[in-house]
Order: structure tokens, then sequence, then C-alpha cells
């Protein structure tokens, strides 16, 4: 077995090990929650029989551990259980929302995966200028203020003062696609703004790093052009930790969604979550946090194992 198959299968083990850690993880706070799931639900007036029917009806009446490997079995077999507020299966209400969160981070994405790249680029290239100042000034200042009040800045900005835009994301099947493009503009750019600083100073630093290499300085003795330089010469070799950031911040784009779904009244996962926790809804809660969680690791994999291939030393040995 080659240095990056070793490489890649240690990474695939590492995720799989980490999802089950995960898991536990989600299934202990759920234990962790204060009260009687059986009493909340059915009231204080419930006779002690109906409460040790239901708490059977759910399973309450099984040890910890029991239940755990109970759920962690109905996961691998795609039966995530039934929603407690409308008995509806968990499967279902998922697949209903997931559409629409993955239109949202695809959204983001398109919008912030070029302009990172790019403005690092620039900003590599035009190093202490006054272009390269203002693009981390702005950068930094992204990346400091939380999702929730960059989005209702925008909101009073483009909604509000402006009337540009709605402030409520509000979309469904029958929404067009330009229609949807239109609502989810500001839960996009709350996204965009919020990752983009991320991607864009580790796209600058990685260009830098690159351009400090001899062959860098031989090209540019030949008489390179600058900009092919960077393109056909600097970008390649800085594609790993591009990639890795990148990836990185669109598992964010998925996973980060809930507080800039709830605050535009999106219709995805993260509203979902929200709606959920308000409504003890554990069964639900338990499916959103293991999906988010999946996402989060499964990216995260899918991001070394494309640093390892994009590593020329490790393709090379």
């Amino acid at each position: 077995m080659s240095n990056v198959s070793k490489l890649i299968l240690q990474r695939l083990i590492l995720g799989v090990l980490t999802l089950f850690a995960v898991s536990a993880l989600i299934f202990v706070g759920i234990e962790l929650q204060p009260g009687d799931l059986a009493q909340q639900i059915l009231g204080q007036s419930a006779t002690p029989e109906t409460l040790a029917a239901w708490r059977a009806e759910l399973g309450l009446d099984l040890p910890a551990h029991l239940r755990y490997l109970d759920w962690l079995s109905g996961v691998a077999q795609g039966d995530l259980g039934n929603s407690l507020a409308s008995r509806r299966p968990v499967a279902d209400l998922l697949m209903s929302r997931l559409s629409n969160t993955m239109f949202l981070a695809a959204y983001a994405a398109i919008i912030a995966v070029p302009v990172a790249v790019a403005l690092g680029l620039l900003a590599a290239m035009w190093r202490n200028s006054p272009f390269d100042r203002g693009v981390n000034v702005g950068a930094l200042s992204a990346i400091s203020m939380p999702e929730f009040f960059v989005a209702y800045v925008l909101i009073l900005v483009f909604s509000i003062r402006l009337g540009w835009f709605p402030t409520l994301a509000r979309i469904d099947e029958a929404t067009s696609l330009g229609d949807a493009l239109y609502r989810c503009f500001l839960p996009a750019l709350t996204l965009m703004l919020v990752v983009v600083a991320h991607m864009m100073r580790m796209t600058r630093a990685a260009i830098i790093n690159v351009l400090a290499s001899p062959y860098i300085e031989m090209a540019r003795l030949k008489g390179v052009p600058r900009w092919r330089v960077i393109l056909r010469h600097a970008l390649p070799n800085a594609a790993a930790p591009i990639i890795n950031v990148v990836a990185l911040n669109l598992a964010y784009l998925i996973v980060g969604v809930v507080v800039v779904e709830a605050v535009f009244s999106y219709p995805g996962m993260g509203q979902l979550l929200v709606d959920a926790v308000s409504s003890r809804d554990l069964p639900v809660v338990q499916a959103v946090g293991l999906f988010f969680a999946a996402t989060y690791v499964t990216l995260n994999v899918l991001a070394d194992i494309l640093s390892i291939m994009s590593n020329p030393r490790l393709r090379r040995g």
C-alpha cells in the first residue's frame, strides 16, 4: 500500500471513530436534559399508570446504554424514529428541510469561494499595499462579528432602510428559482461575509508562502509575467491549504446555518432544530444534530484527503 493510500485510510478510520464519539456525545447531551420527558409531554395531571405506559412506548424504561445502542442501530438502518410533536417519521421531516438548507449553502458557496480566492490572490500580489490592508481589515471585521449581528445589520440596511429585499426568507415548493434567489439573498450574503474572510486570509497566506520559493524567483528572473507566475506556478502549489480551508468553510455553511435560518425564518434544517428544541422533540434534535455532525466530519475528512492528493511530495513518494 502506498503512502498516500495509508494516509487516506487513516483519515477514513479516524472520521468513522469521530462520528461514533460525536453520536455518543449527542445522546449524552439529550440524556442530561432536566425534567421527565413523559411528564412534560403528558402534563402534571397524568396518572402514574399513563406515565409508565408512555415511558415504555418511548423506551425510557430501558437503561441508557441500551437506548443508545437501539438508537444507533436504527440510524444504521435509516430509521430515525418518529417525531414526538407531529408523530411523523423524523427522516421525512429531515428530507423536507434538507433541500432548502443545501440550496442556501450552495447559494452562499457560489458567491463566497470565487470572491475569497480572487481577493486572496489580489492581496498576495499587492502585499502591504492599501488594497491589501483594506481587505485584511474588512476580513478581520467580518470574522469578529457574530452571524446574528451581521444578519440584523443587513436587514436594517437592505430591508428596512432601502427596501430592496424582504426581511423573511420564506420559500416553498411552489417558489420559482428566481424568486428563491431574490428572497434568500440576504441569508446567503450573511453566510458569505462570515466565511469569505477565512478563505481569503488562507489563500493570501498560502500564495505569499509559495512566492518565497526559489523556483518562483527563477521564473521571475526569466521574465515570466507576474500574473502567469501566480496562476501557473504559485496557485497550483498552494492548492492543498486552500482546498482544505474551502472544504472546512463549506462544512460551516451547512452546519452553521442554525442562527441565520432562525433570524430570517428560513425553512431549513437549522430552523427545524430550533423548533424541535423549543418543543423538546428529542428524536428530531438527535437526528438533526447527528446530521450536522456527519456533514462536518465528512467534509473534514474530504478536505484532508484532497489536501493529501494535491500534495506533489506525497503523490511522488
